[in-house]
């Protein structure tokens, strides 16, 4: 059967747990000892790895029948250079499409869910089958796109890094994170467990968890955001940011006022380092994305230029 495109569609993937637990010790029958010796159940991880392996095996034949099949793994993808016709199929959990979207320029990505039953795959819309239907819908341009939009941190050296989810500014250790906070024409020295921005997309995650626990405190009702500052139609293609200090500590060196609020293009955070050693910003939840943040550092944290295109 001839291809529909020699466009390339890159189909992007994943080690599961087991496969990792084979890399640090060797063996499948080594990995298995380990699992059991603490009393979890082994069985689980051989379901779930032969689960995701049928889905990535599946997924390949369909999208070698459509275009230019490769495959890359999670890993390589803060090198791997994407062409601006490419198509991006992600096979994996959110974290995974997440992870994705923000080394992309304008390509559209395919959200896969591997097994259902066991990830929620919020941005993972599309079973395996549906890519016969889809795929080739998105070389005609006739299926919708949902913008997402990013945050983008950059620092005075010239390192930028993207986030689709949330920023976290402090300290690699649990030690508290010093810094002077600047936003909407204020500034402040504090000292916390550091500072959350969060997209639209991301605001189910680490920042409403954050906000709970606010709201837990002052005895507000989290479902009506609004009495703590969280804007109802913050949504994933929202032109704007929200920041929030963790834990912040008032002392004579330090203040806890500019705790909460919005960031814009206009309106940016910045941040500026007092941390001589293991200061970091990292991205969506990955701690091994990130930017080393030592004193002397400036980091402009704001709307990216860029939006990620999930295929809906």
């Amino acid at each position: 059967m001839e291809r529909l495109t020699e466009n390339k569609i890159i189909l992007v993937r994943r080690k599961t747990r087991l496969a990792e637990l084979i890399v640090r010790f060797n063996t499948i029958e080594q990995a298995k000892f380990y699992v059991e010796h603490l009393g979890a159940d082994f069985s689980d991880y051989l379901k779930e790895h032969r689960q995701y392996e049928a889905a990535v095996n599946q997924s390949s034949v369909i999208i070698s029948r459509i275009g230019r099949l490769q495959v890359v793994d999670r890993a390589f993808l803060p090198n791997f250079i994407f062409g601006k016709e490419d198509i991006v199929v992600v096979v994996g959990q959110d974290g995974l499409v997440a992870n994705t979207l923000k080394y992309l320029s304008d390509q559209p990505v395919i959200g896969v869910n591997p097994d259902p039953l066991r990830w929620e795959g919020i941005l993972l819309p599309f079973a395996v089958g549906d890519l016969e239907k889809i795929t080739p819908e998105v070389l005609k341009d006739t299926r919708a796109i949902q913008e997402v939009s990013m945050a983008k941190a950059a620092l005075n050296d010239g390192r930028v890094l993207y986030a689709v989810n949330d920023f976290f500014i402090g300290q690699k250790t649990h030690v508290s994170a010093r810094y002077q906070i600047n936003w909407n024409n204020r500034s402040e020295q504090q000292s916390s467990s550091g500072i959350i921005v969060s997209t639209g997309l991301g605001a189910t995650g680490w920042l409403k968890s954050v906000l709970a626990g606010a709201a837990g405190i002052t005895g507000s009702v989290l479902s009506k955001a609004v009495k703590i500052g969280l804007d109802e139609n913050f949504h994933w293609d929202s032109d704007y940011l929200y920041y929030s200090v963790r834990e912040p500590f008032p002392s004579k060196q330090s203040g806890a006022k500019l705790v909460f609020g919005k960031v814009t293009k206009k309106q940016p955070l910045i941040v500026l380092s007092q941390m001589p050693e293991s200061g970091v910003i990292f991205s969506d939840g990955i701690e091994s994305d990130f930017l080393e943040f030592r004193s002397g550092s400036q980091a402009t944290i704001t709307v990216a230029e860029k939006k990620g295109r999930m295929v809906i």
